[in-house]
């Protein structure tokens, strides 16, 4: 029996609450294939979903310090952003790295900058979520190291990395290898969490930064499934059963302003997933077919125009995340379009999640909107013009090969371009930017770096490059040079590189002399 969060489920004003409503027994269930109406019976009613907030600037000291305030203000999950450099796989002494170590997230280049992140942090009791790409596995391996250091096992930590180099090709642009180097690095970590690792996801297959470029609904769902089967392609022909790795796939959706929309695209998403696998490759395990997904708010949709509206936009796309089912939840800050949130804008951010939870009543009965006739027919839409295209894709090789010839990055462009041009015409209004407008003054003062930690950085990475066994890291990374040009699995070779303090872009180089590096045909 699954322990519900409460004893009695009723309305404000008393009226008794099913967990579902299920007409007749022809009518879809929850928890049951194809999770339409949701991955569990009781959803919410037994667990709500994992409230993170995404954070991460400056040092790694002082995005500790976030990370502890906001678990102590009631957050569950942590969720770690990466600056440009970390994100590219180069340390923070680089000179590519200049005038961007902490601008945009964390700088770690080392095994202490993990440390000084995670420091009075148990990592078997937080859940963490890492928005890492090519180096995910170096991270990963960091991560490792630390909760080792804590006398936490790997086998008992728990999170996600994002670990979707796919999309960075279509939307995002921090790719260090070329493809194929890539989904190689992928099923590596794949094969090694799945024996080493078992609570660990993966990877998050998203199709947030895809929603942020500028496609529709439809193509986000679409583009991000469609990866999604070119990574269980590719461990699938690495040998891998499907079994060992599909039930720790995510996925990390991104939630825009169209509230019924978005509701019906999480419904879509659940079934389509759980249909594609089904067919193509008929899993043993339930967890192999459903679709587990984080959701962010749509960042993209934030104006610096009356910041403050931004908090409503927020909890409509929250709410809409909610009642579609999802996972986990990040809410971004009302500021984040003028500068770094504050701590006063991040709490503000997590209070509308827990009101969500504790206060609106959707969290107390499963897919609220289901039976809908709106909400149903855009269900069966999106389903059919998402699965349309998809096989549009098979239809050119997979995701890899339309990558390669640019067809979802122009798809992309084309329907930004006439979002952007609905704005500017007035056909499609804006509070606040082309409609409600009015003069402002706004008193908002975004947080301010610290200007001092680029130097702070390099002086770390110069010290320990002075005291660390250099011999040994010469040999640790040579070995994963030499391993590079075989089918041996990486990520053994890289948490010995970690635990001899080689760093970051050290480890990197040491697969980039056998993988090289990747530039985008120009237009893409």
């Amino acid at each position: 029996m699954v322990e519900l969060r409460k004893s009695s489920w009723e309305t404000l004003g008393g009226l008794a609450i099913p967990a579902y409503h299920a007409p007749s027994d022809d009518v879809e269930r929850p928890g049951l294939p194809p999770y339409t109406r949701g991955i569990h019976e009781n959803m919410y009613r037994s667990r709500l979903w994992t409230m993170r907030q995404y954070a991460g600037f400056s040092s790694a000291k002082e995005t500790n310090e976030r990370f502890r305030l906001l678990l102590e203000r009631g957050q569950k999950g942590l969720s770690v952003a990466f600056d440009l450099p970390t994100q590219l796989g180069l340390d923070a002494d680089d000179p590519l790295s200049e005038g961007e170590v902490g601008k945009v997230g964390v700088s770690i280049s080392c095994l202490q900058d993990m440390r000084d992140l995670f420091a009075n942090i148990p990592l078997d009791k937080v859940s963490t979520s890492m928005t890492i790409n090519a180096p995910a596995m170096i991270l990963l391996a960091m991560y490792c190291v630390v909760a080792e250091e804590q006398g936490v096992p790997s086998e008992l930590i728990s999170g996600t990395i994002q670990n979707d180099i796919l999309k960075e090709y279509i939307a995002r642009g921090t790719y260090v290898f070329p493809p194929e180097h890539s989904m190689r690095l992928i099923t590596d970590i794949f094969e090694h969490c799945s024996m080493h690792i078992p609570k660990w996801n993966t990877i998050s297959i998203s199709g947030y930064h895809i929603r942020e470029a500028g496609s529709t609904a439809v193509q986000e769902l679409a583009f991000t499934l469609s990866n999604a089967l070119a990574y269980v392609e590719a461990a699938c022909a690495k040998g891998l059963d499907v079994d060992t790795f599909a039930p720790r796939l995510s996925f990390f959706f991104n939630c825009h302003n169209d509230f019924l929309e978005e509701v019906s695209k999480f419904r879509a998403a659940r079934r389509l997933w759980h249909d594609l696998m089904v067919e193509r490759y008929a899993p043993s395990h339930k967890r192999s077919t459903q679709l587990r997904f984080h959701t962010q708010v749509a960042g993209v949709s934030l104006t610096a125009q009356q910041p403050y509206n931004n908090i409503s936009r927020v909890t409509i796309q929250a709410l809409a995340a909610v009642c579609g089912g999802t996972q986990s939840l990040h809410t971004n800050s009302f500021d984040e379009a003028l500068g770094l949130p504050t701590e006063d804008s991040a709490t503000i951010a997590l209070r509308t999640q827990q009101i969500i939870a504790e206060e609106s009543g959707v969290a107390d009965v499963v897919d609220p909107f289901a039976g809908s006739y709106h909400i149903e027919a855009l269900t069966n839409e999106i389903y059919d013009k998402a699965k349309n295209e998809i096989e549009k894709i098979e239809s050119m090789g997979g995701a890899l090969r339309a990558i390669e010839q640019g067809y979802q990055q122009q798809e992309i462009h084309s329907t930004a371009y006439r979002y952007f041009n609905e704005i500017e015409r007035g056909t499609r209004r804006i509070v606040g930017v082309n409609h409600g407008t009015m003069e402002e003054k706004v008193h908002i003062k975004p947080m301010k770096l610290n200007p001092e930690v680029a130097e702070h950085q390099k002086l770390r990475l110069d010290e320990l490059r002075k005291n660390r066994d250099d011999s040994k890291v010469r040999m640790i990374l040579a070995s994963i040079t030499n391993s590079s040009k075989t089918n041996e699995n990486l990520f053994p070779m890289v948490i010995e590189a970690v635990r001899a303090n080689a760093t970051l872009g050290e480890i990197m180089q040491s697969m980039k002399d056998v993988f090289g590096t990747y530039s985008a045909p120009s237009g893409f």
